[in-house]
């Protein structure tokens, strides 16, 4: 793997829609710069370096405050690359870990200190080789005060995953709703499974987001301006307003093929939260919670 990949639009739209005042980015990434931040050999893809300075533009240009650094996979358990972001944010930037699950609590603790609130499981097989519950389990249990765990599944596998949610004794955040079916509709089985684990326990918040990934252009069907998904996921965020928060996922790993426009994304928020004050929770009040309590 030589070819690097850009995955991000290189002249967004300026958003229809004005985010309120400290709103959040709560799902983004950052790629190297590779010269200072080597990518994993364990990658499954090679993006160009999409840093902190590019990241920050377009938090500005969007018109968000603050921004959620999620590890991207690219960069495996080394996480200098995310923790230097948040460094350079000015305090306007939190961050989400990935960690060998053998990592010591010494140095979780220097994590906590550089910014981060949670670590990330991925079970996506075609990004991961290797997803050890057990282990996850064990870590899950020597977190930092406050942390919690986000999870990124897809919802062909959220049955065989709920027993492991189910034993995680932090707070669970679930990366773009562990990828329903949107053309199911908002009462399709991918939708009432994930509304079960919803209701299975308070401390899980989802997020609302990835329309360019959940709803893409099919045959007739799909794709910008995700009607699909705009219908399934409305209701969802309405009836659990306390506890979504959302992103971009710029600069969208994997999807070089189908690149969205993120000023597009944005003018999706109001789609999914018709109102004022689901907007304000979804964008500055639960992510304000789960990343800046402290």
């Amino acid at each position: 793997m030589t070819d690097r990949i850009v995955s991000w639009h290189s002249n967004p739209s300026k958003p229809r829609y004005t985010p309120p005042p400290g709103a959040v980015d709560a799902h983004c990434h950052v790629f190297g710069p590779m010269a200072q931040f080597p990518f994993s050999p364990k990658a499954k893809y090679l993006p160009e370096d999409a840093g902190p300075e590019k990241l920050f533009a377009l938090r500005d240009y969007l018109g968000f405050s603050r921004n959620v650094i999620v590890q991207a996979s690219c960069h495996g358990t080394d996480n200098r690359a995310t923790l230097n972001a948040i460094r350079l944010s000015d305090g306007k930037a939190r961050g989400v870990a990935v960690v060998d699950p053998a990592i010591s609590s010494e140095v979780l603790q220097s994590l906590h200190a550089g910014g981060m609130r949670g670590i990330r499981f991925n079970f996506l097989k075609r990004l991961v080789d290797d997803a050890p519950k057990d282990k996850f389990l064990e870590v899950s249990k020597r977190l930092p005060k406050g942390w919690h765990v986000v999870i990124y599944f897809e919802a062909d596998i959220l049955e065989e995953l709920r027993p492991f949610m189910d034993a995680i004794p932090v707070p669970l955040v679930v990366d773009h709703m562990g990828r329903p079916d949107v053309t199911q509709g908002s009462d399709g089985p991918d939708m009432r499974a994930f509304r079960a684990l919803l209701d299975s326990r308070p401390d899980i918040h989802f997020k609302p987001t990835c329309p360019d990934r959940l709803d893409p252009p099919k045959e007739g069907r799909g794709g910008d301006p995700w009607n699909a998904f705009a219908e399934a996921v409305a209701p969802l965020v309405a009836d659990y307003p306390d506890r979504c928060i959302w992103g971009t996922d710029w600069p969208h790993p994997n999807m070089q093929d189908n690149i969205p426009d993120d000023g597009h994304l944005v003018d999706m928020i109001p789609r999914i939260a018709p109102s004022e004050e689901l907007q304000r929770k979804l964008l500055v009040d639960n992510p304000e919670r789960l990343y800046w309590a402290d």
